[in-house]
């Protein structure tokens, strides 16, 4: 069995999109430093059942790192977002991720891609964006398993939907609520 957690580029897990209208002029969204001071309850609150936890870190090169424990179809998921893009209206997290299987851990490529644009004056469209990749190692234990890669792509991409529609309009409403306070 290869170890490897070399993310496969051309092969998609999931892909899934959700956007959702924000009452807040775009002028007054902040996205990143929503994000960074997204408390754990308020995470946990976006996504019940699904979300567990969150939290920030550094990792060993000194970038700024989300963690979210969640469950995701049935699958529980730790990851360790790395900050590549915090802006204004735009946010880039990208993660190895750590998911559980019968076989122990597993990894998987999660790009989490959030993004306000302006609707009119006073309105703002949110996009959640959630990408999912696969690794050598995560292919290799399908195959050991004799499980099809179409047949995990189905499931985690149902799941992955319905995932992201649960929690994308509580994210808005959130983003929503600090960004009209201040």
């Amino acid at each position: 069995m290869t170890t490897t957690h070399e993310v496969v580029e051309d092969l998609v897990l999931s892909d899934s999109t959700e956007n959702v209208v924000i009452n807040a002029p775009v002028e007054k969204i902040h996205l990143g430093k929503w994000l960074t001071q997204l408390t754990d309850a308020e995470y946990q609150a976006c996504a019940v059942p699904d979300h567990r936890a969150c939290g920030w870190s550094k990792n060993a090169d000194g970038d700024l790192v989300s963690i979210n424990v969640e469950v995701i179809g049935g699958a529980l998921m730790i990851q360790h977002y790395v900050a590549e893009v915090l802006e204004p209206h735009h946010c880039r997290l990208v993660s190895l991720s750590e998911t559980q299987s019968p076989d122990g851990w597993q990894y998987v490529q999660v790009i989490w891609d959030l993004s306000v644009t302006p609707l009119d004056s006073g309105r703002a469209t949110f996009t959640n964006k959630v990408l999912g990749r696969p690794t050598r190692s995560f292919l290799e234990n399908l195959k050991e398993r004799g499980i099809p890669f179409e047949q995990v792509v189905e499931e985690r991409q149902a799941a992955v939907a319905r995932h992201n529609a649960l929690e994308a309009p509580h994210y808005a409403a959130s983003v929503e609520r600090v960004c009209t306070v201040s």
